[in-house]
């Protein structure tokens, strides 16, 4: 059983690493390298995992098997925001350094508007069980709906929330750094990084539309849903910029992220109608066999794919506001992209 002081002890938590962050890490607006962030990504997995341990300890076998399969589709979910963050960057030719920022205030953002996002749904679930065959419903329908996406090509260039912040304000012609505003002739205007911005918190938004119905179907207590959402996204910024150079070779993930939440929306359906009659452990076991399946599938299919190739490979798939353009092939079949 939560109490206050689980919420209180795990936020002051959260407080700490992003601190360790942004004061540490990244002092003095510092890159840092492929390695590292291997390395860090791997330590928020390993820190993930201890937090399970205590959960194991603590609340049971249930509440941690539930924590492990939230934290783990999470995780899953949260490369397909990888997929679309370098799109963005890619389109908007974003330097490294910019990114480094947009990406740590995306994820605090993300933190607020998710905590917020989870909050209101337990509320809604605890008070309408019906809410579960629409959350399952809506599950289902998202998986076919990115299996339908998966091949297409958004134009960034149309998109609306772009469109809708060129019309309404001031934009400067380039970069200022890696500042959002800047004050011209007693003017204030916003840079292209602050677009970016707002692209992105905008993205995720709609993609916890999809994450966090699908943590429900595994668990209905805030605090488990709230802390495996917590930790998949500490470790995004990290994992980005341990994959963003070689995302293209994972193409296939999309298919399996997209099977999974028709198999997590089923599993919230059935379970609401007949019982548990699917339990947490199979999913849990479904959920890695076909996340791990799809990566080696994906490795697989791309290990002749030459360096100078992964202009042609770009992720794809659809970016929130962004029409789709016709895509060409991704490869021949062997690997190699298709001229």
């Amino acid at each position: 059983m939560t109490t206050l002081w689980h919420w209180a002890g795990f936020n002051l938590l959260v407080l700490v690493l992003l601190a360790f962050d942004l004061g540490v890490l990244h002092k003095n607006h510092r890159e840092v390298g492929v390695k590292e962030s291997l390395w860090l990504s791997f330590g928020y997995f390993v820190l993930a995992l201890c937090f399970s341990g205590v959960i194991f300890h603590f609340e049971g076998k249930q509440a941690g098997m539930e924590f492990l399969t939230g934290y783990l589709i999470e995780k899953s979910l949260s490369i397909d925001n990888i997929f679309v963050f370098v799109l963005i960057f890619t389109h908007f030719q974003v330097p490294k350094k910019a990114q480094h920022t947009v990406l740590f205030w995306g994820v605090l953002g993300a933190l607020i508007m998710r905590a917020t996002l989870i909050l209101a749904g337990a509320a809604v679930i605890s008070a309408f069980h019906w809410v579960i065959y629409v959350f399952g419903g809506f599950l289902i329908l998202t998986g076919i709906k990115m299996l339908m996406t998966i091949n297409e090509v958004p134009d960034l260039s149309g998109n609306k929330v772009t469109r809708f912040m060129r019309r309404h304000f001031r934009v400067t012609e380039g970069y200022e750094g890696e500042r959002f505003l800047v004050r011209r002739d007693g003017v204030r205007l916003i840079t292209p990084l602050l677009i970016v911005l707002v692209l992105v918190e905008f993205s995720d938004v709609v993609f916890a539309l999809d994450s966090i119905p699908a943590i429900f179907a595994i668990t209905k207590d805030p605090f488990l849903v709230y802390t495996s959402n917590v930790f998949a996204i500490l470790g995004l910024r990290a994992l980005f910029f341990a994959l963003a150079g070689i995302i293209h070779r994972f193409h296939y993930l999309k298919y399996g992220l997209s099977f999974v939440l028709v198999v997590v929306g089923s599993k919230m359906v059935i379970n609401a109608a007949f019982g548990p009659v699917i339990p947490t452990e199979w999913a849990l076991l479904l959920t890695a066999a076909i996340i791990g399946g799809s990566v080696a599938l994906s490795v697989y299919r791309t290990r002749g794919l030459p360096a100078e190739g992964a202009e042609t490979a770009m992720p794809r798939g659809w970016v929130p506001g962004s029409p789709a353009q016709e895509a060409p092939p991704l490869t021949d079949g062997k690997g190699a992209p298709k001229k």
